[in-house]
């Protein structure tokens, strides 16, 4: 059996994008079929599709829903890479940026005007991200020409506002009800902030980490240190904000892990420090989701982030990260405040993906029995 997809970039992430009636077809379990697709449990995914990091063994998985509020509706799928198995507790920022583009080569959106609005819902979250793609004279550009830091090459201008982000994972933007905790982790006490907004996210001090603030291009050496103690500090947070019942059942993509810390004197261009862990490691660049749980946190009096920006509201917050500034924005509209970022995106093959003959035997042979 053979699956129709579209291998895309969106932001700095890759992801396989599918359409629900096509995985429907196959009528295996997403769970058993995408980590074989992607070639899972195997640290190269050698005999599958995904990227063998955190940042390439994705999936956007599409449809267009019957709610005529919503255009498209989207899942996420964060497919193991040692582990044959799949992380659907929260979204992918990046690769929301997929969505909106999607929609439109695919016809299912007609552009208008300069920048085409598509209402795009994210469906492991309920976050509705109101996207809005660059199409000058009321057309994609025939070469794409955005910009963006951590990405060598142009893609598709996308913009991408979350809407009344907070607590949609656990229900409040401080899932414990306070600005900061105390987390006892590998002998000593961490004050953090745990913030729920466009995805959980647990902050933490690069000071106590005793990393160099003024040599930030020091700091992933120095995070690689502690991986085991962030790790520790992460599952704590994941019971704490109510993710999971005990630290050893926390999920692996949430909540998501930030070090932050003041900029230097000689770095104007940026408000703070960020460095993102993704499935345990330095994430390259910074998730989307987490970045706007970043930009909520500056908003509120008492987080650590807050502590570092100041209580003055600001329209944008610049976030120094290891591929570059990443800017954030938040404006009020119609009663609803939006949270967002602007993202690249682009596609890069149109291909059909072959089951594995094993699994594609049962799926024929289920097929087969549902016929007689």
């Amino acid at each position: 059996m053979k699956i129709e997809a579209e291998w895309m970039r969106g932001g700095t992430s890759k992801c396989w994008v599918f359409e629900t009636d096509h995985l429907d077809e196959t009528r295996t379990s997403l769970d058993e079929l995408l980590p074989r697709l992607f070639g899972s449990p195997d640290s190269r995914q050698i005999d599958g599709v995904g990227g063998a990091t955190s940042t390439t063994s994705k999936a956007m998985i599409l449809r267009r829903p019957a709610d005529d509020d919503v255009d498209v509706e989207f899942t996420f799928a964060q497919v193991g890479i040692e582990e044959a198995a799949v992380d659907w507790s929260s979204n992918c920022g990046n690769c929301s940026a997929v969505v909106g583009l999607y929609a439109i080569e695919k016809g299912w959106v007609t552009p208008r005007g300069d920048n085409t609005r598509i209402v795009t819902r994210n469906t492991n979250t309920g976050q509705i991200i109101i996207q809005r793609v660059a199409t000058p004279a009321g057309a994609l550009p025939i070469v794409p020409d955005a910009q963006m830091p951590g990405v060598a090459f142009p893609g598709y201008r996308v913009g991408l506002g979350f809407q009344d982000p907070a607590g949609k994972t656990t229900g409040k933007l401080l899932p414990t009800g306070e600005a900061t905790d105390t987390i006892l982790a590998g002998g000593t006490r961490w004050t953090v902030s745990m913030v729920d907004a466009g995805a959980p996210v647990v902050i933490v001090r690069a000071e106590e980490l005793g990393l160099n603030i003024a040599r930030y291009d020091s700091w992933i050496a120095g995070v690689e240190l502690h991986l085991e103690t962030l790790d520790h500090i992460r599952r704590q947070a994941a019971v704490r904000m109510g993710l999971a019942p005990t630290i050893v059942e926390a999920a692996r993509a949430i909540p998501k892990l930030a070090i932050v810390a003041s900029p230097t004197q000689s770095d104007p261009d940026c408000d703070v420090n960020v460095m993102m862990l993704s499935m345990g490691k330095p994430h390259p660049a910074l998730a989307i989701t987490g970045s706007i749980a970043l930009t909520l946190a500056a908003r509120t009096a008492g987080t650590l982030l807050n502590s570092i920006t100041g209580d003055t509201p600001r329209p944008t917050l610049r976030l120094r990260t290891p591929a570059g500034v990443i800017e954030t924005w938040s404006e009020e509209r119609q009663g609803s405040l939006l949270v967002g970022v602007d993202r690249t995106a682009r596609t890069i093959a149109t291909t059909t993906i072959h089951l594995p003959e094993a699994l594609g035997s049962a799926v024929e042979a289920s097929l087969a029995s549902a016929t007689q």
